[in-house]
């Protein structure tokens, strides 16, 4: 479990790292030419703020590579992380769960390849609101939970349940389903702890789907 835990940070830090490396100037080159073109720009300029004004490349292109590295981090949680938790949790707590097999890879791809546009979409849409503070932080949170709870329900349930299953289980613990991912979201801005936030909420789904999967089963 700890290797599980420890990989996914360490391979999503070392993607970064060898992409910002690679690419830092250049993007920030970038950054600065859109957002020097930008009216807001040449007002701090007439008030004597270019010093934030160039500084404003390098504060947009952390600010995008931090949701990146949260969603790759995610990505690789989901891959290899996911199936060896969700076979520890149901062989320990849930032994007798059969196993149903609804869900594949190919549906695992699609769901992750929608989860992931509709949170960036959002992400881009809601990035002004941080100008109003706590408004932003809110959005943010919003959106995390809403990827968590995309992500990693599926595949903490592809293995137990049939599809009719996922259905019926999604259908009625949607609101639970998002208030769960609420609750881990404050996780993603605490430092270090933010590196483990997609292990720990993928393990926290696969205890409640599977839970919840039992219970339905029961009804």
């Amino acid at each position: 479990m700890l290797a599980v835990m420890v990989l996914p940070v360490l391979a999503s830090l070392a993607i970064w790292f060898i992409v910002g490396a690679w690419f830092w100037q250049s993007w920030v080159s970038v950054l600065d030419d859109a957002i020097g073109s930008l009216t807001v720009a040449r007002w701090l300029h007439d008030w004597g703020m270019q010093w934030l004004v160039n500084g404003m490349g390098v504060m947009a292109l952390i600010a995008l590579m931090l949701p990146a590295l949260l969603i790759t981090n995610m990505i690789i949680t989901e891959i290899f992380a996911m199936p060896v938790m969700v076979n520890l949790v149901a062989t320990r707590d849930y032994p007798s769960l059969d196993r149903r097999s609804g869900g594949t890879a190919g549906g695992s791809v699609f769901n992750a390849s929608v989860g992931i546009t509709i949170f960036l979409v959002l992400f881009f849409v809601t990035l002004p609101l941080w100008l109003l503070g706590p408004v932003g932080l809110i959005a943010s949170m919003l959106n995390s939970a809403y990827l968590a709870q995309r992500l990693f329900r599926y595949d903490a349930l592809s293995e137990h349940a049939g599809a009719d299953e996922y259905r019926a289980l999604v259908n009625n613990a949607r609101g639970r389903l998002f208030l769960l991912g609420l609750v881990l979201a404050p996780l993603n801005f605490v430092p270090l702890l933010n590196l483990f936030a997609p292990v720990l909420g993928g393990l926290a789904y696969t205890h409640f789907c599977l839970r919840e999967l039992a219970v339905l089963r029961k009804t």
